[in-house]
């Protein structure tokens, strides 16, 4: 145990004929160690060393005696029970936080949900661009219809007038609501990235200083060790074959099995922290994703807003001001970039589209799949 009383015990141990206690030195040297950097595990030793040195000065009592008495037996009882209690305590501490996945869970669905919705967005994206397509085709129209009417000998520019007419009445493709569901899908997402974000920074903790978690390990096998210390003390006081076999026996107990189930535990603790951490940044990335493609959909979206509010203004500078060939002449002038931005954000729509049924399939696939050791 840490500073001098693991020197301690490995004497008294030597001195009872400990014959095994030499394959031990590794891990008492190491729970030194760690006692020295580790305030919990120093607590833990202080009151360790406190209840064994009570047990073996009761026990040394007894033998002035030569007899050991009821209290005697159960201040070791007691002990050891105190001692398992320690010990129960540091596991089920430790599987506690192995096992405990409610905020991930809760993670995890919320960003499918988080997902679905900015699908939702695109299907409303792709209602709009369709009306823009739609007062596309009526400014095609419209300049067809100038050609022909160029040419004709009747009333000048009716229908070319009518089609802008139409134009101007279907007015912005991109509503209100639009607006709000992007606002809406886009705050969901930052507040999604910075929440995965959070949870990131905690798994990287767990693993940054999963040497920690050794202690356990350490307290387990001091433990064990203490224990079986008093069972030997407890046997060669009491000097009866039959029952110092028994108590001897206990001396036996294969600590580097337990070691190994630790180390396991270790292991699996470990591999469970990993697993999340593969969830988050694949929920991360596909969050990550969905932002750009929003913000490029903004970008494309306002520079649409920006073409079509101009062609509403030269179709009702035509309409208004019967400067049909003025404001066609305009129009024509725009109309390529804005045939350009429909396609752009036409193209934009279906690759956000894309990237979210993606990261949705590879989150999946990361919960489903074991995690990596």
């Amino acid at each position: 145990m840490g500073g001098h009383n693991s020197k301690k015990i490995t004497e008294t141990s030597t001195t009872m004929n400990f014959s095994n206690n030499i394959q031990y030195t590794t891990e008492l040297n190491s729970y030194e160690a760690a006692c020295r950097v580790d305030t919990d595990l120093q607590s833990f030793d202080t009151t360790l060393q406190a209840r064994t040195n009570n047990v073996i000065n009761t026990l040394a009592v007894g033998v002035e005696v030569r007899a050991l008495s009821f209290d005697s037996l159960k201040e070791v009882t007691g002990c050891l029970l105190e001692m398992n209690q320690e010990v129960v305590k540091v596991i089920l501490d430790c599987k506690k936080d192995i096992w405990k996945n409610q905020e991930l869970f809760e993670l995890v669905e919320e960003y499918f949900e988080n997902s679905l919705q900015t699908l939702d967005f695109c299907t409303a994206l792709e209602k709009c661009l369709k009306r823009a397509r739609d007062s596309q085709l009526l400014i095609l129209v419209a300049l067809q219809n100038f050609e022909e009417e160029e040419e004709s000998e009747g009333d000048r520019y009716m229908k070319t007038l009518e089609e802008l007419k139409n134009f101007k009445d279907a007015g912005d493709p991109f509503t209100e609501e639009f607006y709000q569901i992007f606002q809406s899908v886009y705050r969901q997402q930052m507040s999604m990235l910075e929440k995965l974000q959070l949870k990131k920074n905690k798994l990287d903790k767990k693993l940054k200083y999963i040497h920690a978690w050794r202690k356990v390990s350490s307290i387990i096998f001091v433990a064990t060790f203490a224990t079986v210390l008093i069972c030997s003390v407890v046997a060669a006081a009491m000097a009866a074959p039959p029952v110092a076999a028994a108590l001897a026996a206990a001396t036996s107990i294969p600590l580097g099995t337990m070691g190994k189930w630790i180390d396991s535990l270790m292991k699996n603790y470990e591999k469970a922290v990993k697993g999340q951490k593969e969830i988050i940044s694949s929920m991360q990335v596909g969050t990550y994703i969905a932002i750009k493609d929003l913000d490029n959909i903004r970008v494309l979206t306002n520079r649409l807003e920006i073409d079509i509010e101009s062609l509403l203004h030269n179709a009702d500078f035509a309409i208004t001001e019967e400067a049909v060939k003025i404001g066609i002449e305009e129009i024509k002038k725009k109309l390529g970039v804005f045939m350009k931005n429909v396609e752009d954000l036409g193209v934009q729509a279906d690759m956000c589209s894309r990237d979210i049924r993606r990261a949705r399939t590879v989150v999946l696939q990361r919960i489903i799949k074991p995690p990596q050791n």
